[in-house]
Order: structure tokens, then sequence, then C-alpha cells
């Protein structure tokens, strides 16, 4: 059974972006809006899921991560609007109110 991995930006109320990598889209947006990891997402608030791009090869998401992290503020926004124009919260059902899977 093939793995999928993700690449994703999550944002804030002031529109803050943040661009991750990682195995388990569910969990790693979860641990996002906990809190649970110190750091830059912890200390903005990054909580909203805006955009994600899934694929089967770890290679392939780390290496657009990393794409996506060198773009202009601009050209990420744009990338965004492709799949939410609005830049609403995608993951704002995923969770019921103590942060467990719906």
């Amino acid at each position: 059974m093939p793995r999928s991995y993700y690449v994703y930006i999550m944002t804030n109320r002031s529109r803050t972006l943040y661009t991750g990598v990682t195995n388990s889209l569910l969990r790693r947006v979860m641990e996002h809006k906990k809190k649970e990891h110190p750091g830059f997402t912890q200390k903005y608030n990054i909580t909203q899921l805006v955009f994600y791009e899934e694929t089967d090869d770890i290679n392939t998401a780390i290496a657009r991560e990393k794409q996506i992290k060198g773009w202009l503020r601009k050209k990420k926004i744009d990338l965004i609007e492709t799949m939410n124009p609005n830049l609403a919260d995608l993951s704002a059902d995923w969770f019921d109110a103590d942060m467990e899977y719906s």
C-alpha cells in the first residue's frame, strides 16, 4: 500500500504563512491547532490550513516544500488561491470541540 505525503500551507488571522511537509495531514494540523510544538507556528498562532498537495513520494514532497518556501509571498498566495480562493480553513470541520478527529 503506497504511503501519502503532504506539502501544506497554514496561516493565522494576520495571514502569516507557514509551509510544511508531513505523512499525516490530519495529525499534523491537529498538532498545529493544539500548539503542541514550540516554535514559529506556536508563536504566531498558525492554526488554519489553507492549502495542501498530496504525493506518494517523500523526496517529491520535500522538494516541493523547499520550492514553495523559496517563493515570494505573492506567488504563495496565488498557489493557495488555485485551491482555496477565500483562504478558508480547509480543516475547519475535521475536529470536534475537544480536538479529536470528527
